[in-house]
Protein backbone atom coordinates (compact mmCIF):
# COMPACT_ATOMS: atom_id res chain seq x y z
CA UNK A 1 0.00 0.00 0.00
CA UNK A 2 1.23 3.50 -0.74
CA UNK A 3 2.16 6.02 1.92
CA UNK A 4 -0.86 8.29 2.42
CA UNK A 5 1.34 11.19 3.56
CA UNK A 6 3.20 11.46 0.26
CA UNK A 7 1.56 11.53 -3.14
CA UNK A 8 2.66 8.62 -5.27
CA UNK A 9 3.54 10.89 -8.19
CA UNK A 10 2.72 14.45 -9.19
CA UNK A 11 3.09 16.41 -12.40
CA UNK A 12 4.33 19.96 -12.70
CA UNK A 13 2.26 22.41 -14.74
CA UNK A 14 4.81 22.15 -17.57
CA UNK A 15 4.52 18.34 -17.63
CA UNK A 16 0.72 18.41 -17.50
CA UNK A 17 0.53 20.94 -20.33
CA UNK A 18 2.89 18.87 -22.51
CA UNK A 19 0.99 15.64 -21.80
CA UNK A 20 -2.33 17.32 -22.69
CA UNK A 21 -0.83 18.60 -25.95
CA UNK A 22 0.59 15.17 -26.82
CA UNK A 23 -2.70 13.42 -25.97
CA UNK A 24 -4.65 15.79 -28.24
CA UNK A 25 -2.41 14.78 -31.15
CA UNK A 26 -2.84 11.00 -30.81
CA UNK A 27 -5.01 8.98 -33.13
CA UNK A 28 -6.06 6.43 -30.54
CA UNK A 29 -8.19 6.11 -27.42
CA UNK A 30 -5.54 7.39 -25.01
CA UNK A 31 -6.88 7.89 -21.48
CA UNK A 32 -3.63 9.05 -19.89
CA UNK A 33 -0.09 7.92 -19.16
CA UNK A 34 1.39 4.67 -17.93
CA UNK A 35 4.54 5.03 -15.85
CA UNK A 36 6.79 2.19 -14.87
CA UNK A 37 10.38 1.24 -14.21
CA UNK A 38 12.57 -0.92 -16.48
CA UNK A 39 15.86 -2.58 -15.73
CA UNK A 40 18.26 -0.70 -17.98
CA UNK A 41 21.21 1.66 -18.14
CA UNK A 42 24.43 1.76 -16.21
CA UNK A 43 22.76 2.56 -12.85
CA UNK A 44 20.19 -0.23 -13.05
CA UNK A 45 16.74 1.34 -13.57
CA UNK A 46 15.09 3.59 -16.10
CA UNK A 47 11.73 5.36 -16.13
CA UNK A 48 9.29 4.09 -18.74
CA UNK A 49 6.52 6.46 -19.87
CA UNK A 50 3.94 5.52 -22.48
CA UNK A 51 0.36 6.23 -23.42
CA UNK A 52 -2.34 4.30 -21.55
CA UNK A 53 -5.47 3.22 -23.40
CA UNK A 54 -6.82 1.23 -20.44
CA UNK A 55 -6.18 0.66 -16.76
CA UNK A 56 -4.59 -2.75 -16.36
CA UNK A 57 -5.32 -5.06 -13.42
CA UNK A 58 -3.44 -4.13 -10.23
CA UNK A 59 -2.27 -0.76 -11.57
CA UNK A 60 -2.52 2.22 -9.27
CA UNK A 61 -4.61 4.95 -10.90
CA UNK A 62 -3.88 8.50 -9.82
CA UNK A 63 -4.93 11.86 -11.19
CA UNK A 64 -2.55 14.82 -11.20
CA UNK A 65 -3.48 18.12 -12.85
CA UNK A 66 -6.45 16.38 -14.57
CA UNK A 67 -4.16 13.73 -16.14
CA UNK A 68 -4.89 10.06 -15.50
CA UNK A 69 -1.69 8.23 -14.60
CA UNK A 70 -1.52 4.45 -14.38
CA UNK A 71 1.39 3.22 -12.27
CA UNK A 72 2.81 -0.23 -12.88
CA UNK A 73 2.45 -2.13 -9.58
CA UNK A 74 6.13 -3.18 -9.69
CA UNK A 75 7.15 0.52 -9.82
CA UNK A 76 5.06 1.89 -6.94
CA UNK A 77 7.67 1.53 -4.20
CA UNK A 78 10.29 3.22 -6.39
CA UNK A 79 8.11 6.22 -7.29
CA UNK A 80 6.52 7.35 -4.01
CA UNK A 81 6.92 11.10 -3.69
CA UNK A 82 8.24 11.63 -7.23
CA UNK A 83 7.51 14.59 -9.47
CA UNK A 84 7.49 14.50 -13.26
CA UNK A 85 8.46 17.71 -15.04
CA UNK A 86 8.89 18.72 -18.67
CA UNK A 87 11.89 20.82 -19.64
CA UNK A 88 12.85 22.44 -22.91
CA UNK A 89 16.47 23.45 -23.33
CA UNK A 90 18.41 24.75 -26.29
CA UNK A 91 19.37 21.33 -27.67
CA UNK A 92 17.04 18.94 -25.87
CA UNK A 93 13.61 18.57 -24.36
CA UNK A 94 11.83 15.88 -22.43
CA UNK A 95 10.26 14.64 -19.26
CA UNK A 96 12.42 14.56 -16.13
CA UNK A 97 11.78 12.91 -12.79
CA UNK A 98 12.65 14.28 -9.39
CA UNK A 99 12.61 11.18 -7.21
CA UNK A 100 13.40 11.32 -3.48
CA UNK A 101 14.07 7.56 -3.55
CA UNK A 102 17.06 7.85 -5.87
CA UNK A 103 20.46 7.36 -4.28
CA UNK A 104 22.49 7.57 -7.51
CA UNK A 105 22.09 8.52 -11.15
CA UNK A 106 24.38 7.64 -14.03
CA UNK A 107 26.47 10.34 -15.68
CA UNK A 108 24.28 10.52 -18.77
CA UNK A 109 21.14 10.88 -16.64
CA UNK A 110 19.33 7.98 -18.32
CA UNK A 111 19.19 5.59 -15.38
CA UNK A 112 19.11 5.62 -11.58
CA UNK A 113 19.50 3.51 -8.44
CA UNK A 114 17.30 3.40 -5.34
CA UNK A 115 18.00 2.13 -1.84
CA UNK A 116 16.62 -1.36 -1.30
Amino acid sequence: MTNKNKPLLTLTEAAANKVKTLMKNTNSDVIGLRIGIKTAGCSGMKYNVEYATEIKPFEEKIISKDIVICIDPAAIMFLIGSEMDYKEQKFSSGFEFSNPNEIARCGCGESFTVAQ
